[in-house]
């Protein structure tokens, strides 16, 4: 059991994507004073699987200068809908609390970090 859980710890501790919710979205997301990456997304979405990776990637390089998260769809409508969420992956960039770019469907990672780069100027 103690090994179970050193693992699952393990696994916790290498993911750098914050877990964004309806609740704690405002918080983290329009009141921070960073730049922050929204990856909307689901469990079930093929593409998303590849978008993750790179979103967990860009949170450990651009950490301390950019907020990364990551917002399943499923279990969060209410954001889903205020922003108008229809396809995913969605990748919304805020500043300032509000909107500065967008990525719908797939991206490769110098895409995304051109996005993040353009906002730390």
């Amino acid at each position: 059991m103690v090994f179970n859980l050193c693992n699952h710890l393990q696994i916790k501790k290498n993911k750098m994507a914050l877990e964004l919710t309806d609740k704690n979205f405002d918080e983290l997301v329009l009141n921070s004073d960073k730049p922050v990456l929204v990856d909307f997304w689901a469990e079930w979405c093929g593409p998303c699987r590849m978008v993750g990776p790179i979103v967990e990637e860009l949170a450990k390089e651009y950490d301390g200068k950019v907020v990364i998260g990551k917002l399943d769809v499923d279990s969060n409508p209410e954001i889903s809908m205020k922003f108008g969420i229809r396809n995913i992956p969605t990748i919304l960039v805020f500043k300032n609390g509000q909107i500065v770019d967008k990525q719908v469907g797939v991206a490769p990672k110098n895409v995304l970090a051109s996005k993040l780069d353009a906002q730390l100027v």
